[in-house]
């Protein structure tokens, strides 16, 4: 243990979770922890894994949300071979390690970017790539210079532009090798990018130990990877595609299909008060068939046609330098699947009005994502918000598992948690008069806790209520600056806002708002200042909508009596506790945590918070959160 553990101490708890997950990984079995804040989770879990990674030859892949998440593992990586000898490296997509212009210019997801990648190796149009065989001495010598120390992506990047080599294939090639990859949850939730990468690095689950970090992501991303979408506007343009590559056929079969979806539409959505439908899966293909007198058979063989003209439009575009996108090989695929999916209970088929018509497949089972699971040597998930361990096991269907808590390191003296008794965002309690009272608390809070404090809502609508209620003007009359997280916005623009926003804690401090469950209220790390009490307004319960529904009545089967709280209220509190646990980053840092919703007080939501948190509870009015907020900063 003491020989992959870089630091002179332990804290408490250290060497019990390093203990446990070893003897997992020894015996081959699974280990789902939940352990808080600044515990140190990547160090130890790292620590537990390599001793026997590197004794039986398993190779050790850790997968995490967020880049910066990835960093770190490297950085704990680095830290570790200054002591003993381990080699780690972080996969990105072909898009953030790519040196084709072409590449990164026409490519926006990971399916187009490995499409694009083989066609052009496949022409002889990458440079990068053919500079591999001529250069194959300098390609070498790279791989084993990076194995000799864990690297970043940048690094990596930086050797191979200046040697005009293929960053990706280098990292893949060092990944073939190296004891650790760091890697991004898709390369294993999904399954077309899985089997590929699996079978690119002539591995078999059983040579992995696989370690899932903030594992209280994966349920949402599971669905994430397992779903898709197309629009009408797609479907459009294949048409107009496979008039412009002369497919008559294909063009006749898909302008029936929209006339077919387009009445679906008028019957389904067209006059009522509703933004999306669950539909039978049938019904899209119906007037297609009733025209063209198509059976399932031919109706096969038509979508895998689509699907090869669109490979052979991708390589046309390609060899005259436009974006590799076609619209019939898309709308193919999506199809496809859509047919393969008939008579799933495990899928929701919806149309929806979202920016225009739009078919979408939403998978409701989180663990179909994991089957694997059940053929890799050991896996292991991590994070600060499992609880109850019992329910996260059921639902990501993780079997021959050990479950461990350990206990907070928050000192009670450091901790404070006020909820107001007198506002809510129940959906009938939701008005102007409330925001403005909820802007009154924010205010008051902003004002008191020193330097920099974020504000949480349940929802980006009632955020949009609460900047209705004059929440940001009111804010700048406190001297602090305020930033809001937008929708949409690159993760390059909200790191840099969040810099920005970490930088005022050096002056007089600012206000973050943002949602819970959002990228900023999870996974960002802020340190002394940077973020010194959180104001969470309401509780983040998602819309009753057809697909809501749909996933508690599906866990509802799967889990008699206990499928609306596995499928509704336990996600939503988790993602309330990970907002809270931004202000503690260690055991000596003070926090202030304000909850606008009283319905945080009752018992069947307190049992899901964490033990610091419940035993500091304290029910406010406007008033009384003043005086509490004054007398815990007073000291």
């Amino acid at each position: 243990m003491t020989d992959y553990f870089p630091y002179e101490n332990l804290r408490p708890n250290q060497r019990d979770f390093i203990e446990l997950v070893s003897k997992a990984v020894e015996n081959g079995e699974n280990v789902i922890i939940e352990a808080p804040t600044g515990f140190g989770k990547t160090v130890s879990v790292l620590a537990g894994v390599l001793p026997h990674a590197k004794e039986m030859g398993y190779k050790v892949l850790y997968l995490a949300r967020t880049h910066r998440q990835m960093d770190r593992v490297i950085e704990e990586l680095k830290a570790i071979s200054r002591k003993s000898p381990v080699s780690g490296v972080e996969l990105r997509s072909r898009k953030d390690l790519c040196l084709h212009t072409y590449l990164t210019q026409f490519t926006s997801d990971a399916y187009t970017a490995m499409v694009v990648c083989k066609n052009l190796k496949k022409m002889g149009k990458c440079e990068f790539y053919e500079n591999e065989k001529k250069k194959k001495a300098e390609f070498d010598e790279l791989v084993r210079f990076f194995l000799g120390e864990p690297s970043h992506p940048a690094e990596i990047l930086d050797y191979s532009q200046t040697l005009e080599l293929c960053p990706y294939d280098l990292t893949k090639r060092i990944a073939e090798k190296a004891d650790v990859i760091v890697a991004s949850y898709l390369y294993l939730l999904s399954p077309t990018i899985r089997e590929n990468f699996i079978s690119s690095l002539d591995l078999d689950y059983s040579d992995l130990i696989v370690v899932f970090d903030e594992a209280h992501n994966l349920p949402d991303q599971a669905i994430s990877a397992l779903s898709d979408k197309i629009s009408i506007n797609t479907i459009n343009r294949a048409i107009k595609e496979a008039d412009e590559y002369n497919e008559h056929e294909i063009a006749n079969f898909l302008s029936i299909l929209s006339r077919g979806l387009e009445i679906l539409f008028q019957e389904k959505l067209a006059g009522r008060d509703v933004q999306e439908t669950a539909i039978q899966p049938e019904l899209v293909f119906s007037h297609v068939v009733d025209v063209l007198g198509l059976d399932t058979r031919w109706l096969v063989k038509t979508l895998n046609d689509m699907v090869a003209v669109g490979d052979s439009i991708r390589e046309d575009r390609i060899e005259k330098g436009k974006p590799p996108r076609s619209y019939i090989g898309r709308v193919g695929e999506f199809l496809l699947l859509w047919l393969s999916l008939i008579g799933r209970e495990d899928y929701l088929f919806l149309m929806s009005r979202d920016r225009g018509l739009s078919l979408e497949l939403v998978a409701l089972d989180p663990s179909k994502a994991l089957g694997f699971i059940k053929d890799v040597q050991s896996a292991i998930f991590m994070s600060g918000t499992l609880t109850p361990l019992e329910a996260f096991r059921d639902v990501m269907g993780v079997e021959n598992a050990r479950l461990k808590k350990f206990p907070r390191m928050v000192k009670r003296e450091n901790a404070q948690v006020l909820v107001a008794k007198d506002v809510s965002t129940r959906g009938d309690e939701r008005s102007l008069q409330v925001y403005r009272k909820m802007v009154d608390y924010i205010v008051e809070a902003a004002r008191i806790i020193p330097k920099n404090v974020g504000v949480f809502a349940a929802s980006y609508e009632v955020l949009q209520g609460l900047l209705s209620a004059n929440l940001q003007v009111r804010l700048e009359e406190t001297g602090k600056a305020v930033f809001i997280e937008k929708q949409g916005v690159s993760s390059a623009e909200n790191d840099l806002m969040v810099a920005q926003f970490k930088a005022h804690a050096r002056g007089n401090g600012a206000v973050l708002l943002g949602v819970m469950g959002g990228r900023n209220s999870e996974g960002q790390d802020y340190s002394g200042d940077e973020m010194n009490g959180v104001v969470l307004v309401g509780i983040p319960y998602a819309r009753p909508t057809p697909r809501v529904q749909a996933r508690i009545r599906y866990f509802e089967r799967k889990f008699p009596e206990k499928g609306r709280y596995y499928g509704y209220y336990l996600p939503a509190h988790r993602k309330l506790v990970q907002a809270a646990g931004r202000v503690h980053r260690s055991a000596e840092e003070k926090g202030s945590i304000v909850v606008l919703d009283y319905r945080l007080l009752w018992r069947g939501i307190k049992k899901d918070l964490p033990d610091w948190m419940v035993e500091t509870v304290r029910p406010v009015d406007l008033g009384r959160m003043r005086l509490y907020l004054k007398r815990f900063w007073a000291t």
